[in-house]
């Protein structure tokens, strides 16, 4: 197969739930469940979904802040006619990623009803809206172009044996990844348990990607958002929290010695505190190993480097410290509907960003690292 040139891949966009997505394609059993996501109106006259059946309505907000200026963004009063129909519908997608110049894009959901599913007690539920999800994007939106729409494959929080039914399934329907939210075995860490789901991402060639965070299906939801000014301090440390953590842990668990082809993307975290984790990581388990009981093969660092991508979108310092993150780990992200996002200017973006770059490494960062990582175009990393 014939590689195609690529110039700009968003390995981190979004998709925006379509309005008819819950009542069209969770299973007929479920679509009258109080719990289901409902269409319903915020305190604007918005649309808003409530998710669950005492759930305080979530408002479209920012994730439909594309072509926005920031005086123009808000939390509530948005409705679906009033986005661009790019957001929940594959074809115009389309036209929107050639108005900001992006070749393909990777694309994730919204946390909000995955969070639902995934805290549910009812297993079945849990299922059902999982699989409604990867149906909608994988049967419905990225039939536009799968070659450019790069669909993700959610997976469920019931146990590995359920985990490994989803992924097998996705990956028959096309995904070209996978989303874990929580560890396969729905535990508070990964442990040897999650080992059969591992070897099945292996496999199945299946990257997996955990996007911002991983939680626990015994944590409460969220708590409301869109208050002014309070939002902003975790708008800003997005992941950077909680990710150093996820990927400490799954280094030291000797998990990449026991399967040396697994691939994890670290997404929406952003990449400029990486190196001194890397360092850190390093000296901590040099000092440590022997008290610890814990025998890696390799330097935590070069686990990183071997097994795992990381997305960034506005992140000058990764770019300036690219070598030290690994320039072929780096993958840039647009963010795309979300409030992060530059369309459809992401060219002008990325010209001011990486304008020290040698352009070989630009196009491994903007593109090549993304394309390999989920076969995109013809690209591999074989």
């Amino acid at each position: 197969m014939a590689t195609r040139e690529l110039k700009l891949v968003s390995a981190d966009s979004h998709v925006v739930e379509a309005p008819d997505l819950w009542s069209r394609w969770m299973p007929a059993e479920f679509r009258d469940h109080p719990d289901t996501p409902r269409l319903v109106k915020d305190e604007e006259g918005g649309d808003a979904w409530q998710f669950g059946r005492n759930a305080k309505p979530a408002p479209l907000g920012i994730y439909t802040a594309a072509g926005k200026t920031p005086e123009q963004i808000r939390w509530t009063g948005v409705r679906y006619e009033s986005t661009m129909p790019g957001f929940f519908q594959g074809g115009p997608r389309l036209k929107e990623q050639d108005a900001d110049g992006v070749d393909a894009e990777v694309l994730f959901g919204s946390s909000r009803p995955m969070g639902l599913f995934l805290r549910h007690k009812d297993p079945d539920f849990h299922l059902a809206g999982f699989r409604a999800y990867n149906d909608w994007l994988l049967k419905d939106f990225c039939t536009a172009d799968p070659g450019r729409l790069i669909g993700l494959g959610y997976i469920p929080g019931l146990g590995v044996e359920a985990a490994i039914r989803e992924l097998r399934r996705v990956h028959a329907l096309g995904a070209k990844g996978c989303v874990i939210q929580c560890w396969p075995s729905a535990k508070d860490q990964i442990s040897p348990e999650d080992d059969p789901f591992w070897a099945a991402c292996v496999a199945l060639d299946i990257p997996v990607a955990v996007h911002v965070r991983l939680i626990s299906v015994n944590s409460p939801p969220p708590p409301p958002t869109g208050k002014q000014g309070g939002d902003i301090p975790g708008l800003s440390t997005t992941g950077m929290l909680d990710m150093p953590r996820v990927i400490a842990e799954a280094i030291f668990s000797g998990v990449f010695d026991r399967f040396p082809r697994l691939r994890f993307a670290c997404t929406e975290a952003g990449a400029g505190w990486l190196p001194y984790l890397l360092e850190q990581m390093d000296d901590r388990y040099w000092r440590n190993r022997h008290w610890t009981k814990c025998e890696l093969a390799l330097l935590p660092s070069e686990y990183f480097y071997r097994n795992w991508r990381i997305t960034f979108m506005l992140d000058q310092y990764a770019v300036r410290n690219r070598h030290a993150c690994g320039v072929g780990n780096l993958m840039w992200s647009t963010d795309y509907p979300h409030h992060g996002t530059d369309w459809h200017y992401s060219r002008k973006s990325v010209r001011e960003m990486c304008h020290a770059v040698p352009a070989d490494e630009q196009q491994r960062i903007l593109a090549l690292n993304a394309a390999e990582l989920y076969r995109i175009g013809g690209h591999t990393d074989a």
